[in-house]
């Protein structure tokens, strides 16, 4: 309907069953619109698809209505877009969007989700945190990781703690907050895929263990003393350590870890269900790359579970923390392990490294090391592929060997003329 809008008109409009509207016959653009509670609200149109609310005939009167109506209309010819001053007033500051937007979606999708929070609370929030999602620049960014280089930040770190932020305001755009993410343009950080893997040697390796194996008995001898000063006091005794398998949960754990490569994720959610005789298998919703895969077991890796099991008090869980949950971390124990076994600059992910760096050594072919670690690509079992110089070596031994027939060739020709 076409007519002219006006008070005696907005007066006279009852509501119908659907919603319907009316349009301007003085100003082309201007929109009154009827809802069948008899609600009514003034809507400029400003383009095929376009439009925004200008406010309630209960508030503003048809006059003003459309003396705002021609103000958008007279900013979108001068190629002002109303609605992206709209979003700009209402639009989330980062921390506003991170903590009730970004956050809730993340818990929701993602395995990590704590982790990446906390990355991005911890290096953006302070800088960024009250800044809107559409002010935020690649040159914001770009100095925050000069910045952290030049304090000394490793490039895999600092490309490591970027990758959520980017991940963040990807959403943002897919969700309307922002028109683009500004961060597209920044590339990570050329990290060489080459560099030293930290491995354990044989000599640490046999440390490591020798720690392990003290560490229990220490543990041992802890509980005799106790159930002694309790049999003294004529208290209840405490399970007998001497009579299981181990202390604790830290020693299958570390063996089971060297004798299959599984990120400490994956052993932490691991479950007795997941583990018969042959193999293992890291189930997809608690894998890093949502793919399930099975990891087989040699002979030192079933014997330390089967035993594990008999003291595993019949929890799903094969690795549970205190109270029978998920175990978080094994922080502490693992640096005082490894100061007792005076290793150095060795990280509990570093296992992972050091399992695949023995198959290879020993000859594996990358791709089986790929399925093993789980690896969702070829390029990151790579860079393993220098811990086997016997198969460069064999490749350019072939160049020789061919020289070598091409002169036995020839002599056999020489004698033969």
């Amino acid at each position: 309907m076409r007519v002219a809008i006006n008070k005696r008109l907005v007066e006279s409009l009852k509501p119908a069953d659907k919603p319907y509207e009316v349009r301007d016959t003085k100003l082309k653009g201007f929109i009154l619109r009827v809802q069948p509670s008899g609600v009514m609200t003034y809507i400029c149109q400003y383009g095929r698809g376009k439009r925004i609310n200008i406010g309630y005939t209960s508030v503003l009167t048809p006059t003003q209505a459309r003396e705002r109506a021609k103000g958008i209309l007279a900013d979108v010819v001068k190629g002002i877009d109303p609605q992206e001053d709209k979003r700009k007033t209402k639009a989330h500051t980062l921390e506003s969007y991170i903590l009730n937007v970004y956050e809730p979606w993340v818990k929701t999708h993602h395995k990590n989700a704590d982790a990446t929070i906390k990355r991005l609370k911890a290096n953006f929030l302070p800088i960024l945190g009250k800044v809107k999602l559409g002010d935020i620049t690649a040159w914001n960014v770009e100095k925050w990781r000069s910045d952290k280089i030049k304090a000394g930040a490793k490039a895999s770190t600092v490309n490591r703690d970027l990758n959520p932020l980017k991940a963040a305001l990807s959403r943002a755009a897919q969700w309307g907050f922002i028109n683009a993410n500004p961060l597209t343009s920044i590339k990570p950080i050329r990290v060489d895929s080459k560099a030293i893997i930290r491995y354990l040697s044989d000599n640490e390796e046999e440390r490591l263990r020798t720690a392990l194996d003290s560490r229990e008995e220490r543990i041992r001898l802890e509980r005799d003393s106790a159930n002694n000063w309790r049999r003294v006091r004529g208290y209840k005794l405490l399970p007998n350590l001497r009579k299981l398998p181990f202390a604790d949960y830290l020693k299958p754990l570390i063996i089971l870890d060297l004798n299959t490569g599984l990120r400490r994720g994956e052993l932490f959610n691991l479950k007795w269900n997941d583990v018969d005789r042959a193999m293992l298998t890291v189930k997809g919703e608690g894998a890093k790359t949502g793919q399930t895969r099975h990891v087989p077991l040699n002979q030192e890796a079933y014997s330390v579970l089967y035993q594990w099991k008999t003291q595993s008090q019949d929890n799903k869980l094969v690795f549970p923390g205190k109270g029978g949950g998920r175990l978080t971390n094994v922080n502490n124990s693992w640096r005082k392990l490894l100061k007792d076994a005076n290793i150095t600059d060795f990280r509990f992910h570093d296992m992972r490294h050091h399992f695949a760096s023995r198959l290879v050594m020993a000859g594996v072919d990358l791709n089986t090391v790929r399925e093993l670690l789980g690896h969702a690509d070829i390029k990151m079992t790579l860079r393993y592929s220098h811990l086997s110089p016997q198969v460069k070596q064999a490749a350019v031994d072939k160049l020789v060997k061919g020289k070598i027939r091409e002169t036995q060739n020839l002599k056999k020709t020489m004698i033969t003329v």
